[in-house]
């Protein structure tokens, strides 16, 4: 049995790894972010570096949570090559410590970093993104587009005066507060009255708020005004469920939003996805973990190490070229989320577990 200084040393060296990656993605994932950024927002009047700069760095959090499965893989895959490298793992064998004995420090550590990045994290990167994309909605004039960029969906409204069509290449605040909307009302006859583009709208009690408004009526007629309201009958909750990006929502109220959005007549999948995928992040982790253990623990001898590394890289790029589909399949509802949510996280597990019985049971 593993005793516990041992226990507590693996458990250090792994998490003072993990720091490293994860110091090192926050670096590159700033760098390449606010690059893109800078490249498609720059010709737009209200940018600025400085503006460039916070939106990257609110991006931050959302990228990190991204990233935290292949943090784990490689952090994991470099503190166990460091551990044969120096003959801690040879020695620890010889003690009498199985694989799973000295594979359980860093079990329980990729467990509670995932416990920390669907509670603490979770949470910082759903504001921090909200509120970058409210900035990124108050930047007005026509930005080079994000490359797959479909905007967002079209919204249908009907009042006293007739039917409204809204459209938005940007949202904020889950949908409330839109940028670069559109407008294109039709009376009761079903005839286009007019086409209103503004800078921004947000949505009020009963009403549209638009900024920045230019209105081209049946006519062709062109006329801007500073501000200009629009009645509405919607509701925020169901603009919510409309616009808002799962992303942006805490895990802690995925699921009232899964409940509001069922009540509405509207599909739940994509909410119901991320809230599934959030709650499969600590076992995740875990079969991560188990993965760079297939890969990284048979003894190698010095420069012998290449052929471990591209194992590991191609096992991850494999689980992520999964967990891209099934979450694509999940958010349209070809899958079930929770089955979507919870494939990756078997298919690795299993691997693993699989991997190890073998080599340590035969």
């Amino acid at each position: 049995m593993i005793g516990r200084t041992l226990f507590t040393y693996f458990f250090r060296r792994y998490l003072v790894i993990v720091a490293q990656f994860f110091v090192g993605v926050v670096v590159i994932s700033f760098l390449v972010d606010f690059t893109e950024f800078s490249r498609r927002a720059s010709s737009l009047p209200e940018y600025s570096m400085g503006a460039g700069m916070m939106v990257s760095a609110l991006r931050i959090p959302m990228i990190i949570q991204t990233a935290i499965p292949f943090i784990i893989l490689f952090a994991a895959m470099a503190t166990l090559m460091s551990l044969n490298r120096k003959y801690e793992l040879v020695i620890a064998r010889s003690a009498g410590i199985s694989a799973w004995q000295f594979l359980a420090p860093l079990c329980f550590a990729s467990f509670l970093i995932g416990a920390v990045t669907i509670t603490a994290l979770n949470s910082l990167s759903a504001a921090a993104l909200s509120y970058s994309e409210e900035i990124e909605a108050s930047f007005s004039g026509k930005a080079r587009s994000a490359p797959g960029g479909l905007g967002l969906p079209w919204l249908r409204q009907r009042t006293e005066e007739g039917v409204t069509i809204i459209g938005a290449k940007k949202s904020a605040q889950r949908g409330r507060l839109l940028g670069q909307a559109t407008f294109i009302r039709f009376d009761k006859d079903g005839s286009i009255v007019d086409r209103i583009d503004a800078k921004r709208a947000a949505l009020a009690t009963g009403a549209w708020m638009l900024t920045g408004v230019q209105r081209i009526d049946a006519d062709g007629q062109r006329t801007e005004r500073p501000r200009m309201a629009i009645k509405t009958d919607l509701k925020p909750d169901f603009v919510e469920e409309q616009f808002a990006r799962p992303e942006t929502i805490p895990l802690f109220e995925l699921g009232a939003k899964i409940d509001s959005a069922r009540s509405f007549g509207l599909s739940a999948n994509p909410f119901a996805m991320q809230y599934h995928s959030l709650l499969a992040m600590p076992f995740l982790l875990v079969a991560m973990t188990l993965i760079a253990a297939t890969v990284s623990m048979r003894f190698a001898r010095l420069g012998q190490s290449a052929p471990m590394i591209l194992g590991g890289v191609a096992a991850g790029f494999l689980l992520y070229v999964a967990s891209v589909l099934v979450k694509a399949f999940g958010s349209s509802g070809f899958v079930l989320p929770v089955v979507a949510a919870w494939f990756p996280v078997v298919v690795a597990g299993f691997f693993g577990v699989t991997f190890l019985l073998h080599k340590e049971d035969g």
